[in-house]
């Protein structure tokens, strides 16, 4: 395994013989290829009611659009870790991004809503660059400085989450649909060349199989729980196709959990989820990504809405509506680089406790006030702030638990107890939402943005409870961690 302590061949190939050049063009490059997955995460999220137009297709179809993105995400984000952890992270995300690029010229040359959401299907696998990126950063940067640079890549993952929306919006006011997945193409293919120039191909750590058995049934289990939770307000929570998915979705966990238990080079390790520092660990990532999505989607709703009878709603455009999150996703980057100091200052459990107690705090001011402008762009940049702590300690976490040969599975399945919270929190988000319209209301009133705002603080306080118990006392040894 190569370190920062060394050159690597291939950043001496690049010329880049200093140590601060060569850590430099390797954030460069995790950063750029993290930001434009973050962003088209989002982007579509804005150009949904215009996608339904064009595409002529109804709303349920569209919202595929996001569903299937999610899905992809999930099933195929633990393999590419694993794959990475034994083949090597560098080559893996190499072959990540050139699939990533042919999933984004497919979208934008798609004639139909189904052609797009295959599309949707094939990016989704985009995710593991974060998980990836967590690996590299892990093997290839001295220890004084892992910190600081996962809390930074963590960052911009979200506030490329929080560009989306901005991004997305603009785009769909301004030109074509199809200009979005054009600039994810772009990024792809810049980051596919910085991934290739600065980042060092490194011995891999792991041996063994790709576990197949283990895959197929964690795939299974997800995409049933998140077909459920996506499905679930329009087929009805107590349906028999609801109910019969989340059966499905248990089975295939208690299944997974007797076949991993004894196998040799399991994809997930049982052992590992059970333990209370990783077990707490996902738990926090679960409901982040639950109270992140109140606001992607309540504040957006509110700003675009003509206010109503109890004033709810500004009737801004699409484009404002996303400019009223930047303060919020510009604190983010610095937030999570500053978990390294913080967590010398206060202790590791300080990052993730402060990031909850922060996002916290900008919820409740959100539910208190929110009938101006000035109060969306301040209170949510302290959810920002909290975000990009909770986002910058997660990784660093992590690999305080794992040997680094495990690294980018562990990273890849708390990222996907990130996207199960996401959807969760989406799905509570249209129920809220959705009671509004069935009471007949022309406009969603101010009541319902309170409650989600209250919920952002209710999940975001579970994570302060959480975060003590996400912190190991004592690293085993020869864990590889920093």
């Amino acid at each position: 395994m190569e370190t920062g302590g060394t050159t690597s061949p291939a950043a001496r190939d690049a010329g880049l013989t200093s140590p601060a050049a060569r850590d430099a063009g390797l954030l460069a490059a995790l950063g750029t290829a993290v930001f434009g997955y973050a962003l088209m995460q989002t982007v579509v999220v804005p150009a949904l009611g215009l996608l339904t137009r064009e595409l002529r297709t109804t709303p349920a179809w569209s919202a595929w659009i996001l569903s299937a993105f999610l899905l992809s995400s999930a099933v195929l984000t633990p393999l590419m870790g694993r794959l990475g952890d034994m083949h090597g992270r560098r080559r893996v995300m190499v072959g990540v991004l050139i699939a990533y690029v042919a999933g984004m010229a497919g979208a934008a040359a798609a004639q139909d809503i189904g052609q797009l959401i295959a599309a949707r299907v094939v990016q989704g696998e985009a995710l593991a660059v974060v998980p990836l990126s967590m690996a590299i950063l892990r093997e290839a940067l001295p220890r004084e400085r892992l910190p600081f640079a996962m809390g930074l890549v963590s960052g911009v993952v979200g506030a490329g989450g929080g560009a989306g929306l901005v991004v997305g919006g603009l785009l769909a006011d301004h030109l074509s649909w199809r200009y979005l997945f054009v600039l994810g193409a772009l990024l792809a293919l810049l980051s596919l060349a910085m991934v290739w120039r600065y980042v060092p191909a490194a011995r891999h750590d792991a041996s063994g199989r790709l576990d197949l058995p283990g895959a197929a049934l964690l795939g299974l289990g997800l995409v049933a729980v998140l077909l459920a939770l996506t499905q679930g307000p329009s087929w009805g929570w107590t349906s028999a196709r609801a109910l019969g998915l989340f059966v499905l979705g248990v089975v295939s966990a208690v299944v997974l959990i007797a076949v991993e238990r004894d196998r040799a080079h399991a994809l997930i390790d049982v052992g590992e989820l059970t333990d209370r520092p990783m077990l707490a660990t996902h738990a926090a990532a679960l409901v982040f990504g639950a109270g992140s999505y109140f606001f992607y989607l309540g504040m957006p709703l509110f700003a675009q809405q003509r206010p109503g009878s109890d004033g709810a709603g500004f009737g801004a455009s699409v484009t404002v509506a996303g400019l009223l999150m930047l303060p919020g996703m510009l604190a983010i980057v610095p937030a999570g680089a500053a978990v390294g100091r913080i967590s010398a200052s206060l202790g590791p459990r300080g990052p993730l406790a402060c990031g909850f107690a922060l996002f916290a705090v900008g919820a409740v001011l959100m539910a208190l006030g929110h009938a101006s402008y000035w109060q969306h762009l301040v209170f949510y940049a302290v959810v920002g702030a909290g975000s990009g702590l909770v986002m910058g300690a997660l990784p660093k976490l992590i690999a305080d638990i794992v040997p680094l040969a495990r690294t980018g599975t562990a990273n890849g399945i708390n990222n996907i107890a990130r996207t199960v919270g996401s959807v969760v929190g989406s799905q509570l988000a249209a129920a809220v939402i959705a009671s509004t319209a069935a009471s007949g209301r022309a406009a969603v009133p101010d009541s319902a943005f309170s409650l989600l705002f209250w919920l952002g603080a209710a999940v975001a306080v579970a994570g302060a409870v959480v975060s003590p118990l996400a912190v190991r006392r004592k690293v085993p040894p020869n864990s590889g961690s920093v």
